[in-house]
């Protein structure tokens, strides 16, 4: 099988089933990274990174991205493209019956129990970006501490809570993130 049909199947498996938007692409992410090596983790926390500072839904974002970097343009419109259809597809299908089984409670408990679900596939996706991001392999436990980036992460969480600060676009936040590691070097 060819590699641009496999990159096609596996966005179409995850446009099928990352229910909850764009941060549950990223189990999805995590498993391809491990299974065909298109991108090491540390790529795929710059993908994260990248993603969230551009305009546009970060599921597409992420595919456009990993299909670039793994087979150029073609890649990034199979893999984008793959991603969206079942999405485009199925909310059609729903848009259709939604308004008729919304009251349903079947319909009703089944989305109460697919939220914490899918909140556990974020979660867990966040851990290994967290991880990544603040976290280094080293020889000794206090040296595999990212002090500074624990320090910014520390920072900005407890500014992104600030009631005078919460008000700000979250683009703020990561302009801020990406000056200080500009002049820390990081």
């Amino acid at each position: 099988m060819s590699e641009l049909l496999i990159l096609c199947l596996e966005f179409l498996k995850t446009g099928l089933f990352a229910v909850g938007g764009g941060l549950a692409t990223l189990p999805f992410l995590t498993q391809m990274q491990e299974k065909y090596q298109w991108f090491t983790a540390m790529d795929l926390a710059n993908m994260i990174a990248v993603s969230e500072s551009t305009p546009g839904p970060i599921g597409v974002n992420m595919a456009t991205y990993v299909g670039y970097t793994t087979y150029g343009v073609g890649g990034a419109l199979t893999a984008t493209l793959s991603l969206v259809f079942p999405s485009l597809v199925i909310i059609m299908a729903i848009a259709k019956v939604m308004d008729k089984y919304q009251k349903n409670p079947l319909i009703q408990n089944m989305f109460s129990f697919m939220r914490p679900a899918v909140t556990g596939l974020i979660a867990a996706a966040g851990f290994s970006v967290l991880k990544i991001a603040l976290f280094k392999e080293a020889a000794t436990f206090l040296a595999s501490f990212n002090w500074i980036a624990i320090a910014l992460f520390a920072v900005l969480l407890v500014c992104t809570q600030l009631k005078k600060l919460k008000k700000l676009h979250p683009i703020v936040f990561i302009a801020v993130g990406a000056v200080i590691g500009i002049l820390l070097k990081m």
